[in-house]
């Protein structure tokens, strides 16, 4: 006949119930030494690690001036210059306004016929 007393049962949830237990306090007593540690120990060692932190995360006072353009980068902007005035000078051509406005006329010719920077000027101030 098998045995059914309560005596296996119970000891089992008693092995259960201080396996929680110990588990529990176990994690407590981690968190109780790491809070003392942090709050006693390393305060001290850590506060000037602690303030070249807060002085890294402040912006400069001054800001350094900025570089010299490389080369490659004017040679950029001058085309971009040029892209623009070709397409200012695109529009006056084909502006219809233009046909009737003598002076545009006139320096969109010399700019068609001898094209230098200041018939490229007056186009763009007579121009519209």
């Amino acid at each position: 006949m098998p045995d059914h007393s309560p005596a296996p049962y119970l000891s089992a949830l008693k092995l259960t119930v201080s396996i929680a237990l110990g588990l529990w306090l176990g994690f407590l007593a981690i968190v109780l030494t790491g809070w003392l540690l942090s709050r006693f120990l390393f305060n001290e060692q850590l506060a000037p690690v602690a303030a070249a932190v807060h002085q890294l995360a402040q912006p400069p006072a001054v800001q350094p001036p900025p570089e010299a353009p490389t080369p490659m980068f004017e040679q950029y902007q001058q085309n971009l210059q040029r892209n623009e005035q070709r397409q200012a000078l695109d529009q006056a051509r084909n502006n219809p306004r233009n046909l009737s406005n003598p002076k545009c006329q006139f320096w969109l010719q010399q700019d068609q016929n001898a094209a230098s920077e200041k018939s490229r000027a007056n186009v763009l101030q007579f121009c519209e």
